[in-house]
């Protein structure tokens, strides 16, 4: 009796697995909210600080959110990366050591040059930022490092290299390929009538 008792349930167990189960998986329409990714166009807002809270840049001041192609190199490294898997209204602090931001002071982006060189007058303060040009024409922009009677040492480093920064930043708008082109026409449209 054992046997056919075993025998019975091998049958059904077959039977059972036998048949296909049609049950679907219900899909959920939950919207997610788009996510800024690389070559995305987004507009954002920020606050840049050194580390002891003194203030150095903020497009709040000036009125008008920043417009970039995230990943594009229009802005700094450390920046730009932050803004990967950002919101529309989401705002974010970062830190940012020199090699995310400006890079390292460079000891060779220092120049000494003659005073005579600037205007007789000219008024010498160490960390003024001073501007020139090449022989050939291009534009130098450089800090005053040090001064003697004789000669200026320049620091050609941008003026934030060495330095650790934090962003408060606000991303408002991811936006559309059409709002991009859109904005590519009126800005098109707006230079020819100028």
């Amino acid at each position: 009796m054992a046997t056919t008792k075993k025998t019975a349930a091998k049958s059904t167990a077959k039977k059972t697995t036998a048949k296909k189960t049609t049950t679907k998986a219900k899909k959920t329409t939950k919207k997610k909210s788009p996510v800024a990714g690389l070559g995305d166009y987004v507009e954002l807002h920020y606050k840049g600080s050194f580390t002891d809270g003194t203030q150095f840049d903020s497009s709040y001041d000036r009125g008008q959110v920043l417009a970039v192609q995230v990943g594009n190199g229009q802005l700094i490294k450390g920046f730009d990366n932050a803004l990967i898997g950002m919101s529309a209204g989401q705002t974010k602090t970062i830190s940012l050591a020199p090699a995310e931001a400006y890079g390292e002071t460079n000891p060779e982006a220092f120049s000494t040059v003659q005073r005579n060189q600037f205007p007789a007058d000219y008024m010498f303060v160490e960390g003024q930022p001073v501007q020139g040009a090449t022989e050939d024409g291009r534009p130098i922009f450089a800090t005053i490092a040090s001064f003697s009677e004789a000669e200026v040492v320049l620091d050609m480093n941008h003026p934030l290299a060495g330095k650790e920064l934090n962003f408060d930043i606000e991303l408002t708008n991811i936006l559309s390929e059409a709002d991009v082109k859109e904005r590519i026409e009126a800005a098109a449209a707006a230079s020819v009538t100028e």
